[in-house]
C-alpha cells in the first residue's frame, strides 16, 4: 500500500501554532490557579500560630501538588521537557493527626519549591505566555476590526503607531495587524519551551534528592538484576539436569547395552546404536533451545532488527516491523530489548485481544526506542500482573524506562527506551 504524500512544511506549521496559541491559553488560565492554591496555602502558614491552620495545611498542599504535576506533565507532553518531580508530598493519614502531617510538611522541601512556583508563576511564567495572546489578540483587532470602524470613529483612531483616517491609512493598519498576527503564531511554540525550561529551574527536584532517590533506584535496581540473574542460573540448570543430561546419560546406557551386543546380537546393537543417533539429536536440539533462551543466534547474527523480524514471524498475530538503527547495539541492550519486546508481544496475543501490532525500533540521541502498539481493548495495567512488571524490571537494569498508554478502549502502546550507544 503506497503511503499519502506528506503535507507541505508551512501546512504543517499552521496547525501546530494555533495548538501552541491554545496551549499558551490554557497555561495562562493555570497560572491563575497556581496564585489561587498559593494563597490558600499562605493563609494556611499564617493561621498556624492559632491551631487552624493545621487543617487547612495538608488539603491546601495536597491542591498545590496536583497544579505541580499537572504542570510537570505538561511541560513533557507539550515541550519535551522533563521535570523530575520531588518525593511523595507527606499529606495522607499514615503520618497521624493533621499537626503532625503539617509538620511533616514543612519539612519537606518539595512543599517550599511549590509554594515558590505558586508566586513566581503568575508574575513572570503567566506574563511570558500573555505575549503572543497578547499580539495575536490586537493584531486580529487590526486586521479584522479596523477596517469596518474606522469611518466610524472621528479623527483620533489610533492602531498601535499608525493614525488610521483614510483608506490607506486602514490598509496599513490591516497589514500590521496581519503582521502581529502572524509573528504571535510564530511565538507560542517557543514561548512554550521557554516557560516549561523556566518550570523545570522551579519544579524540578533538588539535586541532592535526585542523588537519594538515584541511589534508591540503583539499589532496588541492583536487587532485582541479582535475582533475576539466580533465576535465571536456577532455571538453566534445571533444563540442563531435565532435558539434555537425562538424554546423554540414556544415550550413555545405550551404548554399554550395544557395545556388549556387538558380537553375539549384531541385529540388536544396530537399533540400540540407531536409538542412540535419535537420543544425541534430541540432546542436541536440547541445548540449541536452551541457548536460543539465554542469546538467540540470529540476534548475535544479524542484530536487533532482525531478530524482532524473526519473533514476529513466529508470531499468530499480524506484527509489522520498522526497523531503523544506525548500527549494531551493546549484545547486552539488544538482547534486553528483543526479550522485552517478546514479552510484549506474548502479552499482547495473551490479554488485549488484538489483532494487528506495529513495532517501531529507532535509536537516536544515544537511546534506543522502542514502541509496540497494538489494536486491543486497551486497558492494560502495569501493576496489575499483566507481565508489563517484568518488562520494567529487565528494562531498569540498563537504566531504561517503559511507558505505557492504554486507555479504555485502546489502542495500547509500550514506549520502551534504553540509554545506550550504536556503533
Amino acid at each position: 500500500m503506497s503511503a499519502e504524500p506528506a503535507a507541505p512544511a508551512h501546512r504543517r506549521r499552521v496547525p501546530a501554532a494555533l495548538r501552541a496559541l491554545g496551549r499558551c491559553e490554557l497555561a495562562s488560565l493555570h497560572a491563575l490557579a497556581a496564585s489561587a492554591a498559593g494563597s490558600c496555602v499562605v493563609l494556611a502558614l499564617l493561621l498556624l500560630p492559632i491551631g487552624a491552620g493545621f487543617r487547612l495545611l495538608p488539603p491546601a498542599a495536597r491542591a498545590l501538588r496536583a497544579l505541580t504535576d499537572r504542570s510537570r506533565e505538561r511541560a513533557a507532553r507539550w515541550s519535551g521537557v522533563r521535570i523530575t518531580p520531588p518525593g511523595p508530598l507527606p499529606t495522607g493519614r499514615e503520618h497521624g493527626p493533621a499537626r503532625k502531617r503539617s509538620r511533616a510538611i514543612l519539612a519537606d522541601g518539595g512543599f517550599w519549591r511549590d509554594v515558590t512556583w505558586a508566586w513566581l508563576e503568575p508574575l513572570a511564567g503567566g506574563l511570558l505566555v500573555a505575549v503572543p495572546l497578547s499580539f495575536v489578540a490586537y493584531g486580529v483587532f487590526g486586521a479584522a476590526v479596523q477596517p469596518f470602524i474606522w469611518r466610524l470613529i472621528d479623527d483620533g483612531n489610533w492602531y498601535a503607531f499608525i493614525p488610521v483616517h483614510s483608506t490607506a491609512t486602514m490598509l496599513a493598519a490591516l497589514l500590521l495587524g496581519l503582521l502581529l498576527t502572524g509573528t504571535g503564531l510564530l511565538m507560542a511554540p517557543a514561548v512554550l519551551r521557554v516557560h516549561a525550561r523556566w518550570s523545570r529551574r522551579l519544579l524540578a527536584a533538588s539535586r541532592g534528592a535526585q542523588l537519594v532517590r538515584r541511589v534508591e533506584q540503583l539499589t532496588d535496581t541492583r536487587s532485582h538484576a541479582l535475582d533475576t540473574q539466580a533465576a535465571e542460573l536456577r532455571r538453566i540448570e534445571r533444563d540442563l539436569h531435565d532435558g539434555a543430561q537425562a538424554r546423554l546419560v540414556a544415550l550413555g546406557m545405550t551404548l554399554d547395552r550395544a557395545t556388549r551386543l556387538l558380537d553375539t546380537d549384531p541385529a540388536t546393537a544396530r537399533d540400540l546404536l540407531l536409538d542412540v543417533r535419535r537420543a544425541s539429536e534430541g540432546a542436541l536440539q536440547d541445548l540449541r533451545d536452551l541457548v536460543h533462551g539465554i542469546h538467540p543466534p540470529v540476534l548475535a547474527d544479524r542484530g536487533l532488527g532482525d531478530a524482532v523480524r524473526a519473533l514476529a514471524l513466529d508470531s499468530f498475530l499480524d506484527v509489522r516491523v520498522e526497523a531503523r538503527l544506525p548500527g549494531r547495539l551493546p549484545s547486552p541492550v539488544e538482547a534486553a530489548a528483543y526479550f522485552a519486546v517478546g514479552e510484549a508481544l506474548t502479552n499482547a496475543a495473551k490479554h488485549s485481544g488484538a489483532q494487528h501490532i506495529h513495532i517501531a525500533i529507532g535509536h537516536r540521541d544515544g537511546t534506543l526506542r522502542v514502541t509496540v502498539t497494538d489494536d486491543g481493548h486497551g486497558g492494560a495495567d502495569p501493576s496489575a500482573g499483566t507481565g508489563l512488571a517484568g518488562v520494567r524490571r529487565r528494562l531498569d537494569t540498563f537504566d531504561g524506562t517503559l511507558a505505557v498508554h492504554s486507555p479504555p478502549g485502546g489502542p495500547t502502546t509500550l514506549t520502551m527506551e534504553i540509554p545506550c550507544a550504536s556503533s
